[in-house]
């Protein structure tokens, strides 16, 4: 082995295993049909795109386009209440897709979600999908062990998400690992370093993205993105591929924060004092839950669809309770409960929504309902998904999002914004080094050949 061959071992190289396109419907915007034939011929990629972009479709198509080719079931995996919709997204395509909860496949597509998983056999599938994969890193270690195994026997792999850890870039490596690229552990050795004692120049601001203080290593963060964009294609809009659209619009969105004045003492303190620590907060939260539970009872006193999002089953309960015609979707209903309530309220059955954000903020579209609030939480993809069941391209209207906090929770809202501003350079990133992979066909550059004029090649000397 030459010193060449070494390096380009050490590359990750970008590999095809996918096939060309068998079908694409005329439907497809001009954004969505170069996508989804990037990820069929790419076999196993993952399509990071804001929501609102038909990524359903594309999952849809390229799990058609699977069944075609191998003659053998596809499988789509979604969050809960997802697989209706999903369903009903593949009859208005007049793709054949079948909901299965039994563990028993359809003759082409079938959906399913991620709590059901277990039932199923992956010798059964050619394919799977993953919608909302950025969910995994919400499960137990498990169940999250148990989809990457169960994926990574197929060979066709599609992941869909519109928050790819948005501001923990360590989570990335959950998702390359659940379609077969490195995995996380890999990934840590490669691109990143870790340390307990002290900070690393690139760092902004001081910011530590995430719990074990991982940071990139000085020469890796483009190679890092590079190599993210072997396997991922990211966009907000379709602008960012240089396509001029006005159909992907989003309508204006307000956010309005409602603050609950302090007017307790901590044990053993003379004075009222804002709280400051995590549990500080908590307690602060338990102490001010009726107050808070009766600002959203006021801000609710309307006609429209809204959407209360809580944090604690107290503050389901009362809320519930206090808001007229209000339905709970809470943990302790069974799944099937919990699907039939949340697909419920997006056909309009009934007009408020109270629930958890780990319960429905995940991959419905409420685009109807134009109101919502919360109960702030340090999570920002919670937060973020969150709002974009309301946000969507199509919706006509503005969106409205009341933020109830105490006075304690106020540094939530300074760390959301920061979180922000960490999900718009991650893709930043993503877009610049997309447009790199579309003009550059290979990424491997270590080495180059000297370009020599012939006349020099054929003198002897």
């Amino acid at each position: 082995m030459n010193y060449r061959e070494f390096l380009r071992r050490k590359t990750q190289q970008n590999v095809y295993a996918g096939f060309d396109p068998l079908w694409v419907p005329d439907c497809m915007f001009e954004f969505q049909r170069i996508l989804t034939e990037w990820s069929i011929r790419k076999g196993r990629s993952v399509l990071i795109e804001d929501c609102g972009l038909g990524k359903t479709l594309q999952e849809l198509v390229f799990a058609e386009n699977c069944v075609r080719k191998t003659n053998r079931p596809a499988l789509i995996l979604t969050p809960l209440a997802v697989a209706a919709q999903t369903q009903r997204e593949a009859e208005k395509f007049g793709i054949e897709a079948v909901v299965s909860r039994d563990g028993t496949p359809g003759k082409n597509i079938t959906i399913t979600n991620y709590e059901s998983l277990h039932k199923f056999d992956s010798k059964d599938f050619e394919c799977v999908v993953a919608d909302e994969i950025s969910c995994l890193k919400a499960f137990d270690g498990k169940r999250r062990k148990f989809v990457t195994r169960f994926m990574s026997k197929t060979p066709y792999r599609l992941g869909g998400t519109a928050t790819a850890a948005p501001n923990d870039y360590i989570e990335l490596g959950t998702i390359s690992e659940a379609i077969g690229e490195l995995t996380q552990s890999e990934m840590l050795g490669m691109f990143f370093l870790s340390s307990d004692k002290k900070r690393h120049s690139l760092f902004k601001e001081g910011d530590f993205w995430n719990r074990a203080k991982y940071f990139f290593r000085a020469h890796a963060e483009k190679a890092f993105w590079q190599w993210v964009c072997f396997w991922a294609r990211a966009i907000r809009t379709p602008a960012d591929m240089g396509i001029q659209d006005d159909r992907f619009i989003l309508p204006e969105l307000h956010e309005h924060l409602h603050v609950i004045p302090t007017t307790f003492r901590f044990p053993g303190e003379l004075f009222v004092r804002v709280a400051a620590t995590l549990q500080e907060q908590r307690v602060e939260r338990k102490r001010s839950l009726k107050q808070r539970c009766e600002k959203v009872v006021e801000l609710t006193a309307h006609n429209e669809p809204v959407i209360v999002w809580c944090q604690y089953n107290d503050e389901g309960d009362l809320l519930e309770k206090m808001i007229p015609g209000a339905v709970q979707v809470a943990g302790c209903n069974s799944d099937e409960e919990k699907a039939e309530r949340l697909n419920g309220f997006a056909t309009g059955q009934f007009r408020v929504l109270v629930t958890k954000p780990k319960i429905g903020a995940w991959g419905m579209n409420y685009q109807h309902c134009g109101h919502q609030t919360f109960f702030p939480s340090h999570s920002f993809e919670q937060v973020y998904q969150c709002i974009r069941r309301s946000l969507r391209f199509g919706r006509v209207g503005p969106v409205r999002c009341d933020i109830v906090a105490t006075e304690g929770e106020a540094g939530v809202m300074a760390n959301l914004q920061k979180k922000q501003r960490k999900a718009d350079e991650m893709f930043t990133a993503l877009v610049a080094e997309m447009h790199s992979a579309l003009r550059v066909e290979s990424p491997d550059r270590h080495v180059k050949e000297a370009e020599l004029p012939k006349w020099l090649l054929s003198s002897k000397s």
